[in-house]
């Protein structure tokens, strides 16, 4: 297939390209490269992509979703029979303080992905959403037909009006739509900013690492490459026109929840760097920061029963693999 894939050099992005890449399909890859973290492991990535054995089937572009005519001209120039948009301006802290780069990424972005995808009739839209559009809800596990009316971050916002915008156009335009909530993604060639990262530094380095809400939280780790293999399967099952239980707008539209289904606590999670670096972390314990929740936890029953795929890399052996690759990755100089 022809396959247009947003954020191409970021982190599922350049893991889903490679498998897709192996698998014989012609992919188009778009990507800002900005600076919200270390744009060397951008170009990494990117460097990586062209050794692919199907590198002549990969075109990179360096452009940004918010970018409207490159955007529109990009969809005029090719044609997608698929369309996987992981583009978006990512971190529930850094929205809290720097709010308009989530509105051109995440929300002036997505039309332009909707308009592209209706003007030339992509087949299939799959896209980014977040686990944090669940909030602080207190019942558990969350479920995609739960209320996800609370955000308490301007990034679970946008996740969450990308799912509404996304409704709309499948909707009023048949355009057939998947949202994928992702939960806490980890694994090789990840995003620094994230907290397996910058604790696996760290502790190797023998330096303090910052502990939040005192260890307390849990949350639902899952592998780079179960959110890969999901979204592969995910890919090829073009939803269905659809009703909710609660609305007469049918609309070919589809959520799922992509996690390991197995809440992990911070205390073991923590464990697992400790034992696959074999070194003790030093702590520094203090409360919960604004934006965070105090635990996630993905209810997966409809994405195993319509792909009959269950993501289940634990994480004593997701953060093994990392550290492996962090070790070789930075050649011991940390």
């Amino acid at each position: 297939m022809n396959i247009l894939v947003t954020g191409s050099a970021g982190f599922i992005g350049f893991h889903l390209v490679k498998k897709l890449l192996e698998r014989g399909h012609n992919i188009v890859g778009i990507d800002n490269l900005n600076d919200y973290y270390d744009t060397q492991l951008k170009y990494d990535r990117l460097a990586l992509l062209k050794k692919n054995i199907n590198a002549d089937n990969y075109t990179f572009i360096q452009l940004d979703l918010a970018d409207r005519k490159g955007i529109a001209d990009l969809f005029k120039d090719n044609t997608f029979d698929v369309v996987i948009n992981l583009a978006a301006q990512a971190g529930v802290r850094y929205s809290i303080e720097n709010p308009y780069a989530y509105v051109d990424s995440n929300l002036l972005g997505f039309v332009n992905i909707l308009e592209g995808c209706r003007q030339t009739k992509v087949k299939h839209l799959v896209y980014a959403s977040s686990s944090s559009v669940y909030g602080m809800n207190i019942k558990q596990p969350f479920g995609t037909k739960d209320n996800v009316d609370y955000p308490i971050s301007l990034y679970a916002a946008t996740k969450k009006s990308n799912e509404l915008m996304a409704h709309t156009y499948s909707h009023l335009y048949g355009v057939p739509t998947t949202g994928l909530r992702f939960f806490t993604v980890y694994g090789p060639y990840g995003r620094p900013d994230m907290a397996y990262f910058s604790f696996t530094k760290k502790i190797l380095n023998d330096e303090i690492i910052n502990v939040f809400n005192n260890g307390l939280m849990q949350r639902d780790f899952t592998y780079i490459d179960d959110i890969i293999e999901s979204i592969e399967r995910v890919m090829n099952k073009v939803p269905e026109v659809n009703m909710s239980e609660s609305s007469n707008a049918k609309a070919p539209y589809k959520i799922y929840n992509i996690g390991n289904n197995q809440p992990v606590s911070l205390r073991r999670f923590i464990t697992a760097i400790e034992m696959a670096t074999g070194k003790d972390a030093k702590e520094n314990l203090l409360p919960m920061q604004a934006g965070d929740v105090p635990i996630t936890y993905a209810d997966i029953d409809n994405l195993v029963e319509d792909i009959g795929f269950k993501p289940q890399t634990s994480i004593e052996e997701g953060i093994g693999r990392f550290v492996m690759w962090y070790k070789t990755y930075y050649h011991g100089s940390l």
